[in-house]
């Protein structure tokens, strides 16, 4: 499946996030097969809470792509998207999401610490639907984060 093959190539850059000493998140933007973005959690070395991996991504490709080429792309991510990363998913026109680790466990396994509110919540209340995708392949997903929190 080709879903399975991007969440495996966020996983591999979510693990670089974290060999940098950042959190271990990654993603990337997929058209016509191909991955036209990729960008990883920052927020440790650049010391800046927003540079979230899919907040990085969809910045490069507000700047890079036009917008018809964001709406036709998919973004994979290694774990569901945090609100503020699911609203600018939202405002970038990206019409569909697939994720690796849900919210959810993300919350359970590490205590509850941080804004975990499933994606689909936030996304579920705008005015423009986008397909949202997860949790695929939870369990090799979370190899990225196990023993970091």
């Amino acid at each position: 499946m080709p879903d399975e093959k991007w969440i495996r190539e966020t996983v591999r850059l979510a693990l670089e996030a974290r060999e940098r000493g950042d959190e271990p998140f990654g993603a990337l933007l997929v058209k016509d097969d191909a991955a036209i973005l990729t960008a990883r959690n920052a927020i440790n070395t650049d010391r800046d809470v927003t540079q979230h991996a899919e907040l990085r991504l969809i910045s490069k490709g507000s700047r890079q792509l036009d917008p018809a080429v964001m709406a036709a792309a998919t973004l994979y991510t290694s774990t569901e998207p945090c609100a503020m990363c699911a609203g600018a998913i939202y405002w970038s026109g990206i019409s569909r999401m697939v994720f690796g680790v849900a919210a959810t466990t993300l919350e359970e396994r590490t205590s509850g610490s941080g804004l975990h509110q499933p994606s689909r919540q936030v996304l579920g209340s705008a005015s423009r639907s986008i397909d949202v995708v997860g949790p695929v392949l939870e369990t090799d997903a979370w190899s990225a984060h196990d023993g970091y929190w």
